[in-house]
Formats: structure tokens, sequence, C-alpha cells
């Protein structure tokens, strides 16, 4: 009977621990295109900087553990080796060459090895590619503008995009989102009309200042279709909580037919203010 219940109580406690570490990968997994509850990691990579951005952030993860153990070792080691009880009679020693000449060259040899992969990531992010499509975006108190320049297949319209309470995830849905295609260069110029704003997609791996007066310009390359939301991370006034991102990304005969189609539907909404504005 003892045994059986003994053995109840393995199952369980294996059970209970596979539940735990099930809660606890789920809690590290990361998002594709939006926060996850009890996220603990950056959410899905889609471009290749993203992609760079987190294999150097794993890095220096690793490279701060290996430290901090050998600092926790060397402590441990020092406590031991040089107590009351291990060593009687202290030493009078005040300087150690080799060792001073050790924990100078070392954290430099440590520096320039981050500072290679470091620069690298960020020459691609400075890189100027020629882009298949362009993207002037305007940061608004408290939404958002998107200008696409007429070409060959359509464009030449403005839109806005507010927050849409009633889509999910929540405080993350626009009206109306930011639309771009797939496996292509896009570059955006981003700047505000007020105060300062900061269109941020984790998804891609980057966020870039809107600041009124300036054009500040960035460029990614999504390689996976979908949808990827994100906010504006510069603190902007009262409802700087409400001041989401949408971006989706779409096949090139997708993003062709909306380019199409948004013409008529934004020149509408454009025809009808410049009516209300004549009437007034």
């Amino acid at each position: 009977m003892r045994t059986t219940q003994a053995q109840h109580r393995s199952t369980w406690g294996l059970a209970a621990l596979g539940a735990v570490l099930v809660s606890s990968s789920s809690a590290l997994a990361a998002g594709i295109g939006q926060p996850e509850p009890w996220q603990m990691g950056r959410q899905v990579p889609v471009t290749e900087n993203a992609r760079d951005i987190l294999s150097f952030e794993h890095g220096m993860h690793w490279l701060s553990f290996g430290i901090s153990l050998f600092v926790l070792g060397l402590l441990l080691y020092c406590i031991y080796r040089f107590s009351e009880k291990a060593n009687p009679t202290p030493s009078k020693t005040t300087h150690n060459t080799l060792i001073e000449v050790a924990w100078t060259i070392v954290p430099v040899l440590i520096l320039v090895a981050v500072a290679i992969p470091s620069f690298r990531l960020l020459r691609t992010q400075l890189s100027d590619p020629k882009a298949d499509v362009l993207v002037k975006v305007i940061g608004h108190a408290w939404y958002w503008s998107y200008e696409y320049p007429a070409v060959e297949q359509g464009g030449g319209f403005t839109f806005d995009a507010n927050l849409d309470e009633d889509k999910q995830p929540k405080l993350l849905g626009t009206d109306n989102d930011m639309v771009v295609p797939v496996n292509k260069i896009v570059k955006i110029q981003v700047t505000a009309a007020d105060v300062m704003h900061s269109w941020a997609m984790p998804s891609f791996g980057f966020k870039i200042d809107a600041v009124p007066g300036r054009l500040n310009q960035f460029w990614f390359k999504a390689d996976r279709e979908g949808t990827y939301h994100g906010q504006c991370s510069e603190l902007c006034g009262a409802r700087h909580a409400y001041m989401p991102i949408t971006v989706q990304v779409v096949s090139e005969e997708a993003y062709a037919k909306w380019l199409a189609e948004g013409k008529t539907k934004f020149a509408r909404i454009d025809n009808d203010t410049a009516k209300f504005a004549a009437a007034r």
C-alpha cells in the first residue's frame, strides 16, 4: 500500500515538474509579431538585423555569465585560501606586476572582442541600400501618418493610423495598417509634426526617433509574411500608451493590389476632408 502511494506521489511529482518546465518554457518563449503573456525574451526576429541583434545579445549574456563565474570563483578561493585559519601569517605583499598587467590587458581584449561584432552590426544598420519601397512616417499627438509615393503599381496617397480598441491584441491594433511586401528592402523616413515620438518595431529589430523638423531614416527587409505590432517608444504626452504601430508584411501580388486599391480608398478620405475645409 505504501509502495503504491509512493508511486502515486512520484507520478504527481513528475507531472508537477513537467508542468513547471512547460510553463517556464512558455514564459521564456517569444511571440511572433506581438508580445506574449509573461514573455521574457525578444520577439521572434523576422529581419537579418533583428537576428544579428539577438545573436549578439545572447553572446553578451554568455560572456557576462562566464565573467561572473570567474569572479565568483576568485572570491571563494580568496575567502578560503586567505582566511585567518588557513593563512595565520598574512602576506605583506602590496604589488604584483603580473596580476596588474593581466587585469589591465584582459579587459581590453574582452572589449576588443565585443567591439568587433558590435561595429559590424552598426555598419549593417547604418548602411544605405537601394530601396524597393519608400514610406514616410509622421508622428502626431497621438497617431501615425504614412505617406506612400506614386509608383508604377499605384501609391501616391497618405493615410492616418489611429488606435482601434476593438482589435486584438489589446491597444496594439490600428484602423489602417502600414503594408509592405515581403523580401523587399523597405526604407522609412521618420519625422514628427508636434513633439518627439519613436517608431519602434521589435520584430524588425529597431526603433527610430521621430523628431520635429528632422528627417531620420532606416531600412528593413522582412522575410516572413504576417502582422507585426509595435508602439511609440518615446514618452510623448497623455495618450502615449495609445499610439500603436501595425505593419502587415504581404506577398508582392497582395502589395500591388493594396497599392492600387489604396489610392482610391484614401483619396476619398482626402477629398471629403477638402470638401469639409472648403465648407468652413
